[in-house]
């Protein structure tokens, strides 16, 4: 019998997992907000409010897309947009696995999480694009998560191998993805709000599918159309606070600390010209998927709980947390419950083993159930709803009370691949790991703890 409870609650958190990943389809996000009569075009402003709206008669229109959702995105708008507003061929930036041959789109496949030389000539077709526009034009940008490292466009003083090497550092060392952002407007020519500076004198607008929790505009995709207020001396501060100052590359401390003296040029303000004629519209995020996961759960008979709708930290350290609500959950209730998160947790990475920040969570709460003697049956899910956690083909990891045993069983031990930061091939050899494959989506991770009392 608890073999099949256990095949039950598996079966039932993929389930939820995808109904979670399926409320951010970005193809048909940009249907709910986009919509063209007479030549005349309605952007929704605000999904909550259908009276907040933006409606234009652009004598063209620029569709570009980037990010991990960009193939869908610009599929949705090319299928709406007539095809003699638009103005030049659509591109849509994307990484290699999410990439699709689009009818009248030019896809292009770019590297992430670490930018490369395709991504910088794919920066500079858009760039040549956004010179070219007039007032009476629109330019319409998809934007998704990934955005930041998949349209690179290094300063001048920067090479792109000394702007891999920073990200490289600033990815392993723990830092917020906010923080990490911050760094990377201050080597763009793009990014905070400076793509909004460049599409003048057009008006702009941006379809944005969220993967920063909390859903900063400025954050996601590092804010090429959104006005920025950080500055290079933030920048400096981030990476010596976090002891990465002495890492990276000369170039960039040279050109950061030319920033910071007020000698190279700032990302834009909101009091630049460029946000007055430019707007937004949040299509999908996290919370939308979250909330979706919550209804998933109650339709399958589970009693939902919302542990976190901004999970963050140590990916380790909320395994642990997670086991000691599920504790309290096991002595206090006796009906199935489900414990639903969405976040974005960091790892901090001290092994040489392979892994993403879902995996680990996945190993990491296994060993912890151990520990605090989880007595229910469970099933604990962790999975980026992009189908690729970190450097690796799983979208996550699956866990229960057996996966220990069946790691055991292959004669390795899990809390020696967790130290390595190896939870890949933990979870591989306990069959555990998630394969999604590429969703065309990204809005950060899920969580899903199923509970059954014995």
């Amino acid at each position: 019998m608890s073999a099949e409870i256990s095949t039950l609650l598996r079966k039932d958190a993929l389930s939820i997992f995808q109904q979670g990943i399926d409320a951010a389809d970005p193809y048909q996000a940009v249907k709910n907000c986009l919509s063209v009569s007479d030549n005349k075009i309605e952007l929704a402003l605000d999904l909550s409010d259908s009276s907040q709206k933006r409606t234009g008669q652009w004598s063209k229109v620029y569709i570009i897309a980037f990010g991990k959702a960009a193939c869908r995105m610009a599929q949705a708008a090319v299928e709406i947009i007539p095809a003699q507003l638009i103005a030049t061929k659509p591109i849509a930036i994307t990484n290699t696995e999410n990439v699709q041959n689009l009818k009248n789109i030019d896809v292009i496949g770019t590297s992430h999480p670490i930018p490369d030389a395709t991504g910088v000539a794919a920066a500079k077709r858009v760039v040549e694009q956004l010179k070219n526009t007039k007032p009476d034009e629109l330019v319409l940008t998809l934007i998704s998560g990934g955005g930041s490292a998949l349209l690179p466009y290094p300063v001048s003083d920067i090479s792109l191998e000394d702007k891999q090497k920073t990200t490289d550092l600033l990815l392993a060392s723990g830092v917020a993805i906010e923080q990490i952002n911050c760094v990377r407007k201050h080597l763009s020519q793009l990014k905070g709000g400076q793509m909004a500076e460049l599409a003048m004198p057009a008006d702009l607008h941006s379809f944005i599918l969220s993967d920063v929790i909390g859903d900063d505009l400025s954050s996601i995709a590092s804010g090429p159309t959104v006005a920025d207020n950080t500055t290079f001396e933030e920048a400096v501060s981030i990476l010596t606070s976090n002891s990465v100052w002495d890492k990276i590359p000369l170039s960039v401390k040279t050109y950061l600390q030319k920033g910071a003296q007020g000698q190279a040029k700032e990302t834009a303000k909101a009091n630049a010209d460029c946000f007055n004629n430019t707007s937004h519209t949040l299509v999908a995020s996290n919370n939308i998927s979250l909330n979706q996961t919550v209804n998933a759960a109650n339709k399958l008979a589970y009693k939902s709980v919302v542990f976190s709708s901004a999970l963050c930290g140590e990916a380790r350290d909320i395994a642990e947390q997670l086991v000691l609500a599920a504790k309290q959950i096991e002595n206090s209730q006796q009906e199935a419950t489900a414990l639903l998160a969405g976040g974005e947790s960091t790892v901090t990475i001290k092994g040489s083993g392979l892994g993403g920040r879902n995996q680990e969570m996945a190993l990491a709460f296994a060993i912890a159930a151990k520990k605090h003697k989880l007595k229910s049956h469970w099933a604990f899910l962790s999975g980026g709803t992009d189908g690729r956690d970190g450097p690796t083909d799983a979208a996550g990891g699956l866990v229960d009370s057996d996966t220990l045993n069946k790691i055991k069983q292959g004669k390795i031990s899990a809390d020696n691949l967790l130290e390595n930061n190896d939870s890949y091939s933990a979870l591989k050899e306990s069959q555990d790991l998630v394969m999604t494959g590429a969703t065309g989506t990204n809005v950060a991770d899920l969580q899903i703890l199923l509970i059954r009392p014995e």
